[in-house]
């Protein structure tokens, strides 16, 4: 939040006594303040603030063995259990990449840290977890229960901050940019669009055009891409499952975008959300917050690259999927299938 009336933490801490069962990011809605300003109001407590920079606390994961990476948006939630792989550092992005979490990192947007114990279910939960300038969540990491006491102390020691104080300074919330499209450039936009060789190149393009992702989109028609139903999401999912087909999805916020590559195998909606609950890889998805989804082809040197990717009502991106890679493949006949198969909007989305 960052920018609604002050919330001292003395208050927040007796709201958490109270509703000690709340999830931090619902008591933090609940209050009208930051999920990190719930956790920085614990600092001394169950709470140490860190250093947050990617550079010092990534190389460190990979000696705690198996882990849980989350990454969320305020629509949708990944989770993947696995092993950090080597850091790739980098001054804009960074990367992380093992067989189980692959993650991209913004290094600008990991601003506030903390290293966390709480009591879960009779054990010890520890995690360190990640919030932008803003306080809103960029990534968390939970880690195995059998991690060991000296380790955790290790690295909790080294990027120990010398200022522990329960009070948190947070920047405003930078809004989301809303659709930015040319209409008149339509033509430009869909010769420079035949001219990719690289997914990569996309945003390049579309900023170049002075327009973004979404409003180029709104504009470039077919074969470029397609308005989907808003409610296909759930039928993605479902034939994704029961064809046991692999697929890529991103899911990410302004610091972090983390992937799954694989298969899906448990597909179990309750509520509004649409949930993959598989042993290593869970996805909660808002299905009631998706205004927008479209089918994009992109060509690339490695055959097409066709996407499935879902927008908020603000223009936010959601989330992306895409068919797995095969080899030098960009592309899979089943994939493309199905997201043919998927129903088209039923009215034609204006610019």
């Amino acid at each position: 939040m960052g920018e609604g009336k002050a919330v001292s933490p003395e208050r927040i801490r007796a709201v958490r006594l109270e509703k000690s069962t709340m999830r931090t990011r619902d008591l933090a809605d609940s209050l009208g303040v930051s999920e990190a300003e719930v956790l920085a109001a614990e600092t001394g407590r169950a709470v140490t603030r860190i250093a947050a920079h990617p550079d010092t606390l990534m190389p460190g994961l990979p000696g705690f063995g198996e882990a849980m990476a989350l990454t969320r948006n305020d629509s949708a939630v990944i989770e993947k259990t696995g092993t950090y792989g080597a850091y790739t550092p980098g001054a804009h992005a960074a990367m992380v990449l093992s067989p189980a979490i692959d993650l991209r990192i913004f290094p600008k947007h990991w601003v506030h840290g903390f290293a966390v114990e709480e009591e879960k279910g009779g054990g010890l939960r520890r995690s360190i977890q990640i919030f932008d300038a803003a306080g809103d969540a960029v990534h968390k990491v939970y880690l195995h229960e059998s991690a060991r006491d000296a380790e955790w102390a290790d690295l909790v020691g080294r990027l120990r901050l010398e200022d522990q104080s329960d009070h948190l300074t947070l920047a405003r919330r930078e809004p989301v940019e809303p659709a930015i499209s040319g209409p008149a450039k339509a033509e430009r936009l869909r010769s420079e669009w035949d001219r990719l060789t690289d997914t990569h190149q996309f945003l390049l393009m579309v900023r170049k055009l002075k327009m973004n992702r979404l409003g180029a989109y709104r504009i470039a028609g077919a074969p470029y891409v397609r308005p989907l139903d808003t409610g296909c999401m759930a039928g993605l999912l479902d034939a994704l499952a029961g064809a046991g087909l692999p697929f890529m999805l991103f899911v990410g916020n302004r610091g972090c975008i983390e992937i799954h590559g694989g298969p899906a195998e448990t597909v179990k909606p309750t509520g509004p959300w649409l949930n993959i609950l598989d042993p290593a890889f869970n996805l909660h998805l808002r299905g009631d917050h998706v205004a927008e989804v479209w089918a994009v082809t992109k060509p690339t040197k490695r055959g097409p690259a066709v996407s499935v990717e879902a927008f908020d009502a603000s223009g936010g991106l959601i989330l992306q999927a895409f068919g797995m890679r095969v080899g030098e493949v960009d592309h899979t006949a089943a994939w493309d299938d199905l997201v043919a198969s998927l129903p088209s909007l039923p009215q034609e989305v204006t610019a």
